[in-house]
């Protein structure tokens, strides 16, 4: 196995000694397939995260002729619209604008006021997993929690969210290294049927508001913080992405962990304290987003590498998350690790503004599994997801016994 192939079976089963080969041949290599610079130790990923020569997007400086890069097909532009006008792939100052009026409702307070219904739909969630006498943890536990959390956060009504999860697996799927026709086809449809509903929730909006997200940026807009309708579209749909693609997956890839050092879940088992230091560990060990892709804005130099504006660079997260110069026995799953400076939560100005809510579900669906579902098992070898940047399963099944 080549040290680097992310459309390898056996790669994507387990990539992290290749991640170690390629640690070992130095801070920064190219990698022809996907014309990008692979960067796989911690301090340089932690660094370049900060690094304002870098950016998600080059479209605030630049055409895509002056950067030497051509344009996304016609056919794709819906996609494009919907995704360059979330404050994930913009630079200040409209990322600054956005993200300040998006984390009114992701302050501590807030997220700690969610605390008690989280809690509770984790607990009906798990109760209905044993009900049932066990099932698939993904569609029955993993999934329906952060999603019913941020669409219940952005005003979505029940009756409403069905497509959600299949709409944002279909846009996700465009975040992959060389997407197919296909699934960019998949993206463009899943991107104008998600920004149609939308756009009918927000008139709904105007006309009734309510006490919600959506509501809120509205309101802010009328007063004059220029948000456009097309950036509220934009962030609610990031938001829905983000705020529960890598939870579901973290979620599933950590109870396999689980299951797979059986030492460390008898220890969870017995003392629930865990729990908090179980989460990070647990996104350390196989984190859910593999790579976080930046555009060179300005030459950069790495170990004596002179990286050319222009450029895209590849920050291999899972990688950094496994660097033996920042984390003791790296490959050892350790659910007591205290020192664990993990950047599956990503840095800088593009730090996840749900990382806080994210940790409040991770912790509430371990608790509500080891209280309610206390000798989970696994009954079957799950099957991994063919992508490689998001990096999750088909499913999880269990047995409560």
């Amino acid at each position: 196995m080549a040290a680097f192939d992310p459309w390898d079976p056996d790669f994507l089963a387990d990539p992290y000694p290749s991640y170690a080969e390629l640690r070992a041949r130095g801070r920064v290599q190219y990698f022809e397939p996907t014309d990008q610079w692979l960067v796989p130790l911690h301090a340089d990923v932690s660094a370049l995260l900060r690094d304002r020569r870098l950016g998600r997007t080059y479209q605030h400086r630049f055409t895509h002729e002056d950067f030497g890069r051509t344009a996304p097909p016609p056919e794709h532009e819906p996609f494009h619209t919907l995704n360059d006008h979330g404050m994930l792939d913009l630079e200040p100052p409209d990322h600054t604008r956005i993200r300040r009026l998006v984390s009114k409702a992701f302050t501590p307070r807030t997220v700690e006021r969610l605390k008690p219904y989280v809690a509770r739909l984790a607990g009906e969630l798990v109760d209905g997993l044993v009900h049932k006498g066990g099932g698939d943890l993904l569609a029955d536990v993993a999934e329906p929690l952060p999603v019913a959390v941020i669409a219940e956060m952005l005003g979505i009504p029940e009756a409403d969210r069905a497509p959600l999860r299949p709409w944002s697996a279909d846009i996700c799927g465009m975040y992959e290294l060389n997407p197919s026709e296909d699934t960019a086809a998949k993206a463009v449809r899943a991107s104008v049927e998600f920004s149609d509903y939308l756009r009918e929730l927000i008139a709904e909006r105007r006309e009734k508001p309510g006490d919600d997200l959506i509501s809120g940026l509205i309101e802010a807009h009328d007063e004059g913080d220029r948000l456009t309708e097309q950036e509220m579209i934009s962030t609610a749909v990031l938001l829905l992405n983000a705020g529960h693609e890598a939870t579901v997956n973290a979620t599933v890839n950590g109870w396999y962990a689980l299951f797979r050092n059986p030492a460390q879940l008898a220890a969870l088992r017995a003392d629930h304290a865990l729990v908090p230091t179980a989460v990070e560990e647990l996104m350390r060990y196989d984190t859910p987003l593999q790579l976080f892709e930046r555009w060179v804005l300005d030459d950069i130099e790495i170990d004596g590498t002179t990286i050319p504006r222009g450029a895209e660079i590849a920050m291999l997260f899972g990688s950094a998350n496994h660097d033996p110069d920042v984390f003791h026995r790296p490959e050892e799953l350790d659910l007591t690790r205290r020192d664990n400076p993990h950047i599956s939560f990503s840095a800088g100005i593009h730090y996840c503004i749900g990382a806080p809510l994210a940790r409040i579900e991770l912790a509430a669906s371990m608790t509500a599994l080891l209280e309610r579902a206390p000798a989970l098992t696994l009954t079957a070898e799950p099957k991994r997801k063919p992508n490689f940047v998001i990096r999750g399963l088909e499913g999880l099944s269990v047995g409560v016994e």
